[in-house]
């Protein structure tokens, strides 16, 4: 029944019942009855449904049907619930086509998630995360070198990573949850690429973190500064830096982000709980910040932001190795068949192909 996926596409479009209804020529009380499934859209009902909702019809037919277990916003309090549920429904729906091109693999080439044996089982204080985030760089044959790309090492893991256009304004700091036993981070494309990759590297501290924080530690804080020292180990930063400094260039933190990814201002949060600078130091550094306007804008190029390509990877893959067929591979990905083909054959897509 179509009902749930009627639901959901509308409530990631944005409409109302009225609304919708007057776009595909019926009433709101048809449009409920569709979703409660007390009634069947026509065929041709059912194509301006799908027009209407920036989805194709094989949509509302979809075998696979997921759950999101375990959801964990990290939302800032301006977040408004119906961005919350646009957020979900695009989720779902990426975390459906995931789910249904695994199930066409007669073994799906992406591995489990697991938590690398040896990292340190208890954490008293957020000092501990130092050698807690050393251990996991370790476990992960990373180095002392910048992670090139935060969520091609998550995929590799066996950690689900969608990317979500609808967080148009920056109202929610990440997502994490779990489907189909995986799970799964919630990053916006529209974030600048530091931010994207301390929110990815903060939700991996939840993930490898669990149960072993002690009470008395906030987890928050815990995961925030398993973020920075996963992804600026204190060696790195202490050979760039120094041990100890009375006074640091803004011009320093600014190289430092260039070269590993992590914002100017969560550098200068580094040199401090590593004791690099004083809290006098810190203080009138951060006053500086904000009298910059650097707190919002930081000054010099913004990192690079982060995508992900696996899926496609693998739609074309199974394509080529005869698991699946060009109409399924581009109802998977989203498109027309005849923008399909265009992108397969390497042509520059026709932006009214897929109408």
């Amino acid at each position: 029944m179509i009902g749930d996926r009627l639901k959901r596409a509308r409530a990631a479009a944005s409409l109302s019942m009225q609304a919708l209804g007057t776009q595909v020529g019926v009433s709101a009380n048809m449009i409920k009855k569709y979703e409660h499934n007390a009634s069947m859209p026509s065929s041709g009902v059912l194509i301006k449904l799908a027009k209407a909702l920036g989805v194709r019809s094989e949509y509302f037919f979809r075998p696979v049907q997921v759950q999101l277990k375990g959801v964990e916003y990290r939302k800032r309090s301006s977040t408004s619930a119906s961005l919350l549920k646009l957020i979900e429904a695009d989720v779902l729906d990426q975390a459906e086509r995931w789910q249904e091109l695994a199930n066409l693999w007669p073994e799906f080439p992406v591995p489990d998630f697991t938590v690398p044996d040896g990292l340190p089982q208890h954490i008293a204080s957020l000092n501990d995360i130092e050698a807690f985030a050393a251990a996991a760089r370790s476990a992960w044959d990373l180095g002392q070198n910048p992670v090139p790309n935060m969520i091609d090492e998550l995929e590799a893991r066996g950690v689900l990573v969608i990317v979500t256009k609808v967080d148009e304004k920056a109202k929610f700091d990440g997502l994490q949850a779990e489907v189909a036993g995986k799970p799964v981070i919630v990053v916006s494309a529209n974030w600048p690429g530091d931010r994207q990759r301390f929110t990815l590297a903060h939700e991996l501290g939840h993930l490898l973190l669990q149960g072993r924080i002690a009470d008395g530690v906030n987890e928050e804080a815990a995961c925030n500064r398993f973020a920075s020292a996963f992804l600026l180990p204190a060696s790195a930063i202490k050979k760039a830096l120094g041990e100890k400094r009375s006074r640091l260039e803004a011009r320093e933190l600014l190289f430092l982000k260039m070269e590993w990814g992590l914002s100017m201002q969560a550098c200068l949060y580094r040199t401090r709980d590593l004791a690099i600078i004083d809290p006098a130091l810190y203080k009138g550094m951060f006053i500086h910040f904000s009298a910059r306007g650097w707190r919002k804008r930081e000054p010099g190029s913004p990192c690079v932001m982060e995508c992900t390509v696996l899926f496609q990877q693998l739609v074309y893959r199974a394509l080529g190795e005869g698991i699946l067929g060009e109409s399924k591979a581009a109802e998977l990905l989203g498109m027309s068949l005849m923008k399909f083909h265009q992108a397969r054959k390497l042509e520059p897509l026709d932006a009214a192909a897929n109408q």
